[in-house]
């Protein structure tokens, strides 16, 4: 896709908005969007990155996740630390190309997935992503629970509980859609969250979620310092603990992280069973990538295995433990 584009023509895209690029270089870490670093004629370094097609196939909270990240990132220059990039242009037009685009100022550094780094530098990185993540919690809070960004994939929900209902169910109804799960299956899954909905029935405030932390997300550089927190585009409203059981899949939720987080946990029985749900909301979209964006239907009939596993501890009594292992 990214060789198409290049082909079809991206210097027009800049240079439709004001901007004279001279250089271009794929970004090979995006895994959604088409990216690519873009040097201008005057001397600057920008981010040009384009969404993919509107038929790429897409979770219920994907289309057009875009558009909710230059307010993402207006609130969090305004109101945090966190190095986040200045959004340049956003265009929804799609008067050069039947996508949606973006420009971005380039932050300094690489992805941390791309960086070879000692133990220590390595641990140095995981706390400060434990104290920016900290921060963002604790900085950036909302009223509303779930997906409240301009792409209104959901309709704002007035309690977390209400809000995790509604995400169990699109997700699950996009699994039955893309023909993972039949009919029974996707009703046994919606279904498995209704004896718990209770424990999730509690006060939390809603916070602002990354839900995509990981090593191709943190950029740094060689000394260990983070540099860049990037794509905000999956953000959500709500419990921490969702964001907890994604750092856990993505191996981010080590010592060093907590540290740098400072503050414990909840590692009671009724959070041991919302982990498990939180960590299986994470597992299972990758069934609807591997099927519908990747094409490895077996891979995502694998996913689908470990998730139905999940559930059957559930459903037993026998709830994973805090980093959701089988």
């Amino acid at each position: 896709m990214r060789q198409a584009l290049e082909h079809e023509g991206l210097r027009p895209l800049l240079e439709a908005h004001g901007f004279a690029p001279e250089r271009f270089e794929g970004i090979p870490t995006g895994k959604h969007n088409d990216s690519f670093f873009v040097t201008l004629d005057d001397g600057r370094e920008v981010v040009l990155r384009i969404a993919p097609p509107d038929d790429a196939g897409f979770l219920f909270y994907e289309r057009r996740m875009m558009a909710q990240e230059p307010g993402l990132h207006r609130l969090l220059r305004e109101k945090t630390s966190i190095p986040v990039a200045e959004v340049l242009l956003y265009d929804d037009s799609r008067g050069l190309i039947d996508r949606d685009l973006l420009i971005m100022a380039r932050l300094p550094g690489a992805a941390m997935s791309d960086v070879s780094l000692a133990p220590s530098k390595a641990d140095r990185v995981l706390e400060q992503v434990g104290r920016h993540l900290r921060e963002l919690h604790d900085t950036c809070q909302e009223t509303r629970y779930g997906y409240l960004g301009e792409h209104h994939p959901m309709e704002p929900a007035g309690s977390w509980v209400e809000a995790f209902r509604t995400m169990w169910s699109l997700l699950v109804e996009d699994i039955r859609a893309c023909g993972a799960y039949d009919a029974d299956e996707a009703k046994a899954v919606r279904e498995a969250l209704t004896p718990h909905l209770k424990l999730f029935d509690r006060e939390v405030p809603s916070c602002l979620l990354h839900m995509d932390i990981w090593a191709q997300n943190i950029l740094v550089d060689g000394e260990g310092n983070v540099t860049g927190i990037v794509d905000w585009d999956r953000a959500l409203w709500g419990d921490v603990e969702i964001e907890f059981a994604v750092l856990d899949y993505c191996g981010i939720s080590e010592p060093a992280f907590w540290r740098g987080y400072g503050r414990e946990r909840d590692a009671s029985p009724a959070a041991r069973i919302r982990h498990a749900f939180y960590y299986l909301y994470e597992l299972q979209k990758y069934i609807v990538i591997r099927m519908l964006r990747s094409r490895r239907r077996s891979d995502a009939l694998a996913y689908k295995a470990h998730a139905l596993r999940l559930l059957d501890r559930l459903s037993t009594g026998r709830a994973s433990n805090v980093k959701g292992e089988a």
